[in-house]
């Protein structure tokens, strides 16, 4: 028999390691129930995905300098070029498949900057190739928001609309694509991908007792911010270094965490600000690599939606920085709504308070992340058995867990 062709679809080795544990996710469910399926990638670092995946992958865009701006005449061009080739390239590309996947991430939100010629369009061209050529596109896991902004909005609901399949990492983002003129009928909730990855054997701590792993964002507001965006900025990088800076002052050792490579700016201001030995950088390639951290401390309060989703799926009491209504939600599912501060307008010494009151419940809490953490990962083995009624029907595969612990 021919095997299935799959395509897997986003800004994938990009960097941003909430990304690329979606992906190892869905790569670890393939593995598992398709092990005959063909598998490659359309991504924003190919290089970075086969090396580490050991998939054939193919770059998104035509234009190189596609995420640089284009200030000079000749940039304007080749960008202008690129979004009329991408067209073509990405429906060569889709014609090849059978089925492409877009493994969860934030891929039909704008909380962050964004601009709708840039992952909007890619997303737009992927699923009307997909329904113009007969190959199923599925949205798998993916989060969505309000979009104020009308071109980009636009091109959210087709995706949306254009998909053969769809699923939400929480109900809000069901609820948003509702409203955006989408029959949700149909479409499913369900944990975020990342809690289906292998989670680290407890083993001895890497780090001193008391550790915090305080997890650190780039952070300049969301694409309504703009006009504001170096104010948010600069408001979020000195309450996160005064609290950071009190802790230190209290003798714990404080642990500092990214979940994209742009965020490296902030660690380094805190660092230069809190100058101590009690303050050190991991440095996580992987979302494997930031539970392992997490794991060993004794509290993580953290800004990065998949940071949270980490330190809540190996147990340990979490406080959120939160950005945006998916790390509310988020928290509030896994039993710890109250323990939610905004990134907008960090108080440290509100913060502070709230810190102490997660740390007074402790032993209780991580009983509860236990019981959210089982749930989790059972209703992540429907989405994969439903992702495999869908798009593979009548297909022959071995059923078996896609996750494992890891060593």
């Amino acid at each position: 028999m021919t095997p299935v062709r799959v395509g897997v679809f986003g800004l994938l080795g990009s960097g941003n390691l909430g990304n690329d544990g979606s992906l190892e996710a869905v790569l670890g469910y393939l593995r598992a129930e398709h092990p005959q399926a063909a598998v490659d990638a359309l991504c924003g670092g190919p290089e970075t995905v086969a090396a580490r995946y050991g998939i054939p992958a193919t770059r998104l865009h035509w234009y190189r300098g596609e995420y640089r701006t284009a200030s000079r005449a000749g940039a304007i061009v080749g960008k202008g070029l690129g979004k009329l080739v991408d067209v073509f390239r990405t429906a060569a590309w889709v014609r090849r498949h059978d089925v492409v996947i877009v493994p969860g991430m934030g891929v039909l939100e704008a909380t962050l900057p964004l601009r709708p010629w840039g992952f909007p369009y890619s997303l737009f061209l992927l699923c009307a190739s997909g329904r113009l050529l007969g190959t199923r596109v599925a949205l798998v896991g993916v989060g969505a928001a309000a979009i104020r902004e009308r071109p980009t909005r636009a091109l959210v609901r087709w995706s949306a609309r254009l998909a053969a399949y769809r699923s939400y990492r929480d109900s809000l983002s069901r609820d948003a694509i509702r409203a955006m003129g989408v029959d949700t009928a149909r479409d499913e909730v369900y944990p975020d991908l990342a809690f289906a990855l292998p989670t680290p054997r407890s083993g001895t701590p890497s780090g001193p007792p008391g550790t915090v792993c305080v997890g650190v964002m780039d952070f300049h507001g969301s694409n309504d911010d703009r006009d504001r965006a170096e104010e948010i900025h600069r408001r979020y990088v000195e309450g996160t270094t005064r609290f950071v800076r009190t802790l230190v002052g209290e003798g714990r050792p404080v642990r500092l965490l990214t979940g994209d490579a742009c965020d490296a700016t902030v660690v380094a201001a805190i660092l230069d600000a809190v100058d101590s030995p009690l303050v050190t950088a991991a440095d996580a390639a992987s979302l494997t690599d930031l539970m392992k951290e997490m794991a060993a401390a004794d509290t993580v309060v953290a800004t990065r939606y998949h940071n949270l989703v980490c330190a809540l799926k190996v147990g340990t009491p979490t406080l959120a920085l939160g950005y945006a209504a998916k790390s509310d939600a988020l928290m509030d599912r896994m039993g710890l709504a109250v323990y939610c501060h905004p990134a907008r307008e960090v108080d440290a010494d509100r913060l502070l308070e709230q810190f102490r009151a997660l740390e007074k419940r402790s032993a209780e809490l991580r009983q509860t992340l236990t019981e959210r953490n089982l749930a989790a990962a059972l209703r992540l083995q429907n989405q994969f058995d439903a992702l495999t009624a869908a798009l593979f029907p009548g297909a022959a595969h071995t059923h078996a867990p896609a996750y494992r612990e890891a060593p």
